[in-house]
């Protein structure tokens, strides 16, 4: 997707509905924010948690965007990079004496936009 704004080119990819929990994936999201796109990457491939392989599907197909509309590669870095909450799956753990609580699976939106600088 390509927007102008203030003569800056944007190129944006979304993971609607991704499986973990918002709070756990904004732990990655905040370390490449801000960064050149190839230093986000290497960062995000070094990291062990499991959101970052998610987020490093967005942020490859932020890229492939960018570059299908022929941006120079070399200059791009993540302009914006969120984690939103999605809706989540309510289940229920059974408890002691026929009780049940109920536990929320989360779901998490991740948006990663990617600009020439």
């Amino acid at each position: 997707m390509e927007s102008t704004v203030n003569g800056t080119e944007n190129w944006k990819a979304s993971h609607k509905f991704a499986r973990i929990a918002p709070r756990k994936a904004r732990l990655v999201v905040d370390t490449i924010r801000g960064q050149w796109c190839s230093a986000a990457l290497e960062q995000l491939s070094f990291n062990r948690r499991r959101s970052a392989r998610m987020i490093e599907a967005v942020l490859k197909s932020a890229m492939v965007n960018a570059d299908e509309q022929e941006a120079d590669m070399r200059r791009l870095f993540v302009k914006d990079a969120r984690i939103d909450g999605g809706p989540y799956l309510r289940r229920w753990r059974p408890k002691d004496r026929g009780r049940a609580h109920p536990i929320a699976k989360r779901t998490s939106h991740i948006i990663v936009t990617v600009a020439v600088a």
